[in-house]
């Protein structure tokens, strides 16, 4: 009884000191549960104690901490203060000896671990426990270490040992209990790979520098830029940086997000080097440039904070990769070799974007993957330098950047064609090669021999200069060759080639060599050759024209001055009714008729004269083979006769006449402009006594032909001034007779002699040259007017205006600018300014009137054909030219007796509209007239039943009260 009295309260004892320490427990800081103590097994190499761990967050400055119960089942309570005495986070765990021995063991904790680091502010690495304290025993041996935090603990056997970590981060991404033998052999495992890894990845590194620095080629510093970023992130990976640069423990958070930015921006530099994009598409470069800038300025974010430069530059890997695999396809299907040969590179490395994101947000959480993924991208760039290089060995920049300057040039020569011209002046010997012998059609070798071997085949006149340079030099020591020159083909022509040469001097300062090329250039001699004669000579005769005509004059004049025995002689021949002639017959015709009287006039004259065509049907002939008055008569008297043979065209023969003005030398004082003026004046007296004559120059004659001069001045003056008059004739829509549109034409009232017919100044402008500021001036206008009409009086279908077109403004270079000028300044409607032009007048040079239409149509401009029917040059040249408007000739619209005139008007009009042509009648003088031709199918029409020529107010006047009137004469 007495026993267990004492028992009972030994048992109360304990029971109330246990409410004590609950009491404790609940009052104070720590939560009152004891912790559950882990085994530590003596056969495991490593056990992982990340999640057994108790994370107090936030827990103050000291820490009290009920221990798991020992052994004997008690509870007990300790208490840690922090090192620095501030708010800590702290870390609790158990560990239990089950064994009979002590066991030592290593608790882990990495700095950093690329598992479960997250995509976005990721989680870059630190040191994370600052100290551990044990609720009994030895105190934990921090150990050196530059991945982890490392501490060596013992514990003793059957022990129960409660441990508290004061940490340096908000958590702890891995902790692990190790034994010491199996982390060593880890270690030392990975640090061997790791070096191999770094190994290999500096030797790709400087191997792709030194290629750099051999051939500076883009796509080289490209490539050796991703590979130094790389072996840059696998230093920091691998702690190599902290061991070179001597960081503190886990202190290298910016150094990682700056790496993981260069290696994104490196990424960018090399698709954008490697696949050339600035050829492809400006906005490539754009892109890529904006996206480079903007990484590059995350290392400015990095300072401030390197989670979210990281976090931004793990993204952006992942969009380029996307991004580029995509580029990278779309350019292979085009045909791109570069990016084909990228695909299965680019391809591994977006499967690595795929693990490493697969691993950053933990869904892989091996011990390998972190590791293996450094590999992987080391294997990365290698492939990649394996491509570069596979482009560079298949002919592409090293095979470029290794060749010598010799190499380079004799590259050039092959590229450029040219045939290698080689004279070795010690042996006296020429070699060209094959090519200049097959061009001559000569055996091989003929041309390689002595240089006087060549003076056999050269040209006569290019013999002396061909050796001439060549001594001299040979002579000079210096200089250079290039020269053109002839040389004879097997049978007989000569070939043009272009020498250029440079001589080589030896050690000794002789010319040794003479190297260069030689080019046939035939061709292109051809070409100027011709087109120097075209400029000079008339297209249809051969014969010279206006300009060489003056030019040789000038020639005859100096020589006649300097001689005074030799005293040219200006005649002007002038066909009689040639118009008639060429409206009745046709254009073709005509041609046939010139030329015949070319040939005629070409047969009487001496080999020292020069006739010429002035122009259309007028000639000129420079007459030195007869000095005498009397014989000059003769020769014209001659040259009348063989123009009044008849010509024979087809089964009818043609007669004509011509005039002839005669202009004699009279002296010094006499140019070549006044010999030129008195031969016309004279054919113009000719002309007026009948014709059929040739008329000698006298002075009597000069005020005949004094009115033209002064007509000329006073055009030249009113087209200066602007007082020409510009008149609008209207064109009439036959389905409502309402206006359509107006003829430009030009009316002109004399201050002295009045109203001046445009049959009488019309001429003088041709003949003198006006017409061309003439036909400018209408242009103006007209299409000024034009502008205001359809500004002021908006139409369902706009107003257009037709101007003429002489023969002189369409052959004349600047008549396309002059149209696209005034396009520009006036505001029109496409295709409602309207250029006529007649059918003898695009016939005179076909193929250039082509070009040049198609130019003006090209420029928003109308083409109208004029006078159509005429001649018979229309129908088989009507779809070759492209005009849109067709006017017939109003010898067709008038009644004339002929049978045969309703039928070719309706064939005209039924072929214009099928060919999708406005058709414009002219000569509509009567309401028969406008009725027969609506009923016809006629679009539009125009004449004095409709309207004559008005001013421009008249015609607004017109044009404002159509809606109220019609429109009648």
């Amino acid at each position: 009884m007495s026993k267990r009295i004492p028992e009972q309260v030994n048992c109360a004892a304990k029971f109330i000191a246990a409410l004590f320490l609950v009491a404790i427990c609940l009052l104070g800081s720590g939560p009152a549960r004891a912790l559950e103590p882990i085994p530590v097994p003596l056969d495991a190499d490593a056990l992982d104690l990340t999640q057994a761990i108790e994370i107090r967050a936030g827990a103050g400055p000291r820490m009290q901490v009920s221990t798991a119960p020992g052994a004997d089942g008690i509870v007990r309570r300790i208490e840690v203060s922090s090192r620095d005495g501030v708010n800590s986070d702290w870390a609790v765990f158990a560990l239990a000896n089950t064994s009979d021995e002590q066991v030592d063991r290593l608790l882990v904790a990495p700095y950093f671990r690329l598992v479960g680091s997250r995509m976005f502010w990721p989680d870059l690495g630190s040191s994370r426990i600052a100290s551990i304290t044990p609720s009994q025993g030895i105190a934990p041996e921090r150990q050196k270490s530059l991945e982890a935090d490392v501490y060596l603990i013992t514990l003793d056997p059957g022990a129960v040992v409660t441990f508290v970590a004061e940490m340096t981060t908000p958590d702890l991404p891995e902790f692990r209990l190790w034994e010491p033998d199996a982390y060593e052999e880890a270690i030392n495992a990975y640090t061997l790979y790791r070096g191999i890894i770094l190994g290999i990845s500096g030797l790709l590194a400087l191997f792709l520098t030194i290629l750099f620095v051999v051939k500076g080629t883009v796509m080289f510093p490209a490539t050796a830029a991703l590979a130094w970023s790389v072996l840059t992130y696998l230093c920091i990976d691998f702690g190599f940086w902290a061991r070179v640069f001597n960081l503190d423990l886990g202190e290298d958070q910016l150094f990682r997000a700056c790496a993981e930015v260069m290696l994104a921006a490196s990424l960018i530099i090399f698709l954008y080097a490697y696949l050339n994009l600035n050829r492809w598409n400006i906005h490539y470069s754009h892109l890529a440039l904006t996206t480079l800038v903007l990484l590059l300025g995350l290392l400015g974010v990095a300072v401030w904070d390197p989670s979210i430069a990281a976090g931004i530059a793990r993204l952006s890997l992942g969009i380029i990769g996307v991004l580029g695999f995509a580029t990278i396809l779309v350019l292979a299907f085009q045909g791109y070799d570069r990016a084909i040969m990228l695909i299965p590179t680019w391809f591994l490395l977006l499967a690595w974007e795929i693990g490493a994101a697969m691993t950053v947000t933990g869904v892989l959480a091996n011990d390998i993957v972190q590791p293996a993924l450094g590999g992987g991208l080391v294997l990365i760039v290698l492939l990649i330098g394996f491509t570069v290089m596979q482009h560079a060995f298949a002919g592409g920049a090293i095979a470029q950047g290794l060749i010598s300057d010799v190499e380079r040039r004799a590259l050039a020569l092959t590229g450029s064609g040219d045939i290698i011209w080689d004279w070795d002046v010690d042996r006296d010997r020429i070699y060209t090669g094959n090519e200049v012998e097959d061009l001559l059609g000569l055996r091989h070798g003929a041309l390689d021999g002595p240089a006087r071997d060549w003076l056999e085949v050269l040209h006569p006149q290019d013999r002396d200069r061909f050796r001439s340079t060549l001594d001299a030099v040979i002579d000079q020591r210096r200089g250079k060759i290039q020269q053109n020159f002839r040389l004879r083909s097997e049978d007989g022509h000569f070939r043009w080639f272009r020498l250029r040469a440079r001589p080589i001097v030896g050690s000794d300062g002789e010319v040794i060599r003479c190297v260069g090329t030689l080019l046939d250039v035939t061709e292109e001699r051809t070409a100027e050759e011709r087109l120097l004669h075209d400029a000079v000579h008339d297209n249809l005769t051969g014969l010279p024209n206006r300009e060489l005509f003056m030019d040789r004059l000038k020639a005859a004049l100096a020589r006649a001055k300097a001689e005074n025995n030799n005293r040219p002689t200006v005649l002007v021949i002038n066909l009689d009714r040639f118009k008639q002639v060429n409206d009745s017959i046709g254009l073709s015709a005509g041609d046939s008729i010139l030329l015949t009287v070319a040939r005629r006039l070409s047969r009487l004259i001496g080999p020292q004269d020069s006739l010429s065509r002035l122009n259309g049907d007028q000639y000129g002939l420079v007459l030195l083979s007869e000095l005498e008055p009397d014989r000059i008569v003769t020769v014209a008297d001659a040259l009348r006769k063989a123009v009044r043979a008849p010509i024979t065209f087809g089964d009818r023969e043609i007669f004509l006449t011509c005039s002839v003005g005669i202009a004699l030398y009279e002296g010094e004082k006499q140019s070549i402009e006044d010999l030129v003026t008195n031969a016309e004046i004279a054919l113009n007296h000719a002309k007026r006594l009948g014709g059929d004559r040739q008329e000698v120059f006298r002075p009597i004659l000069r005020p005949l032909g004094k009115n033209l001069v002064d007509l000329e001045t006073d055009l030249r003056e009113a087209i200066k001034k602007e007082t020409l008059g510009v008149y609008f004739q209207p064109i009439v829509r036959l389905e409502d007779q309402s206006i359509a549109g107006f003829e430009v034409l030009a009316r002109w009232t004399h201050p002295k002699r009045g109203r001046v017919s445009p049959s009488e100044f019309i001429p003088v402008a041709e003949q003198s040259g006006l017409i061309n500021e003439l036909g400018t001036y209408m242009l103006e206008k007209g299409a000024h007017q034009l502008a205001q009409w359809q500004r002021s009086i908006p139409r369902e279908r706009p107003l257009f205006a037709s101007i003429n077109i002489s023969s002189r403004q369409l052959l004349k270079h600047d008549l396309i600018n002059e149209v696209k000028a005034v396009l520009s300044r006036q505001s029109l409607a496409p295709g409602t300014l309207k250029l006529e032009l007649t059918e003898s007048l695009v016939m005179a040079n076909p193929e250039y009137s082509s070009k040049v239409l198609e130019r003006l149509r090209a420029l928003g401009a109308g083409l109208s054909l004029d006078d159509f029917g005429t001649g018979h040059s229309s129908l088989a040249y009507l779809q070759r030219f492209p005009f849109d408007t067709i006017k017939i000739d109003q010898s067709f619209v008038k009644s004339n007796g002929n049978s045969a005139r309703p039928v070719l008007l309706r064939s005209i009009v039924a072929m214009g509209r099928d060919l999708g042509m406005s058709v414009v009648a002219e000569g509509a003088e009567s309401e028969a007239d406008a009725l027969e031709l609506y009923q016809l199918g006629c679009e539009y029409a125009q004449g004095f039943f409709f309207g004559q020529a008005v001013t421009a107010e008249e015609a607004t006047r017109l044009l404002r009260d159509a809606p109220k009137q019609a429109v009648s004469a």
